[in-house]
């Protein structure tokens, strides 16, 4: 790999990594300030709502993911990922100077409310975005490599925002961090917004966009039309995610929730687990992907796909009862392995479906709609299932929206071997897939 596709990689990966420090940021840090916008009273229920209205912010994805998928594929990748920073930035402002209820009542709320839906913009417009970059920016044989950075990145800005919780957990009183402490971690996130919209100034444009006449002369590029003459693999999007987006967010942002409120860690050991197991995911992305790059996508989505519908159940059994650091550490770790298979290479199977001109629309809009409806639920569903008495339920929830992706990882094409610049597969390449379906 060249000099100026790892140039590529490197910007397009720090500006999501600072992208998704933000959005994570609100999920790891809700536990300290679900009290200040809400009254006093029950806690699980303030937290309720907190996340509800981070659910929200899934809820404007789809919109981001239209309006910032629209732009990446009329003006360039590089002019959407400028604006998704722009947009994430406001939102960091924000959040970091509302409001509490004690001082502005409900109007505290509306803030953040308006907040979580500028980085619901910003993030749905820049998870297709870069996923486009990142694939398009790299050799037809490392795209699995490439693309596998971009959940580096975002693991890696949650690291960053973990990693701050854990210092200010043990640096500060926990009468600090409800009451002032949590604004720091939105106020750094703005700041390095700004150091990035910088960078992705004067970042280089994909070579495969520039150099596609045929689709910067469309009027139809980037439009709903157009993405609606592809609307099998738009669909194909929603469901091969539906899986994926509800295991990770079950193992990531509520993996800390999860362990403090029902394995009984404490805080601060909870938090510890969730950095040493994100580590360890972070840095076996690239060896996965690379891995896709050799033996095909398919397999990897098929081995996270059946291994997420029989091992969550157990494993959020076991992690409930683990009761110390070690153990939950483990089956942490196990987890994160098996959701490897879909995260390190979701994004270049996304970017593989679409021709150039309507790449950006054809991965942001139905990869938001997914999410939207699992992914920004997740948590939600999970603290719904607990305040009911059936925190169980929310397991099997979880394994049944894995085994309905696995079904889509067997029925669907192999996507290693596609020109990026066709919308079909040769038949060459479609006997190839055919012939390299894995048994699940």
């Amino acid at each position: 790999m060249g000099r100026e596709q790892w140039k590529k990689i490197w910007v397009g990966s720090a500006g999501n990594m600072v992208e998704w420090f933000d959005w994570f940021v609100y999920a790891s840090f809700a536990v300290y300030f679900a009290d200040s916008f809400f009254p006093k009273g029950n806690d699980t229920a303030n937290l309720m709502n907190t996340m509800g209205i981070f659910a929200v912010g899934f809820f404007m994805r789809p919109v981001g993911g239209w309006v910032l998928g629209r732009v990446g594929d009329r003006k360039g990748r590089k002019a959407a990922l400028t604006l998704t920073v722009t947009l994430m930035s406001a939102s960091a402002i924000l959040i970091a100077f509302a409001p509490t209820y004690a001082v502005a009542g409900y109007g505290g709320v509306a803030v953040l409310l308006v907040a979580r839906m500028l980085q619901g913009l910003s993030v749905g417009g820049e998870y297709a975005a870069s996923a486009t970059y990142l694939t398009e920016a790299s050799a037809p044989g490392r795209r699995g490599f490439a693309s596998s950075f971009q959940y580096v990145s975002m693991t890696a800005g949650q690291l960053l925002g973990l990693g701050l919780q854990i210092v200010l957990q043990r640096t500060m009183s926990e009468d600090a961090l409800h009451s002032w402490a949590w604004r720091i971690p939105f106020i750094i996130g703005a700041l390095g917004a700004a150091i990035v919209f910088y960078l992705r100034r004067n970042m280089l444009e994909t070579e495969v966009y520039a150099q596609d006449d045929s689709a910067q002369n469309d009027p139809e590029r980037g439009t709903l039309k157009a993405l609606w003459a592809h609307r099998r693999e738009a669909f194909l999007v929603i469901a091969l995610t539906m899986g994926g987006t509800v295991a990770y967010y079950t193992y990531t942002t509520y993996l800390t929730k999860y362990l403090s409120g029902s394995a009984g860690l404490d805080k601060p050991t909870a938090s510890l687990v969730s950095f040493c197991a994100l580590f360890v995911f972070m840095c076996v992305q690239p060896l996965a992907g690379k891995l896709s790059d050799r033996i095909g996508r398919r397999p990897l989505l098929i081995t996270f796909a059946v291994g997420s519908t029989f091992l969550t159940v157990p494993i959020m059994t076991l992690l409930k009862h683990a009761g110390s650091f070690w153990p939950a550490l483990g089956l942490s770790l196990l987890a994160l392995l098996v959701v490897t298979g879909y995260t390190s290479i979701n994004a270049c199977v996304k970017a593989e479906l679409f021709p150039t001109g309507i790449r950006a629309l054809g991965v942001a809009l139905p990869y938001a709609i997914a999410n939207a409806l699992f992914g920004g639920t997740a948590e939600y569903v999970a603290l719904w299932f607990k305040k009911g008495g059936i925190e169980s339920g929310y397991y099997w929830y979880v394994a049944g929206c894995a085994a309905v992706s696995l079904i889509v990882y067997i029925t669907m094409r192999e996507t290693k071997t596609i020109d990026l610049n066709r919308v079909k597969p040769t038949k060459q390449e479609h006997m190839s897939s055919q012939q390299s379906v894995p048994s699940p």
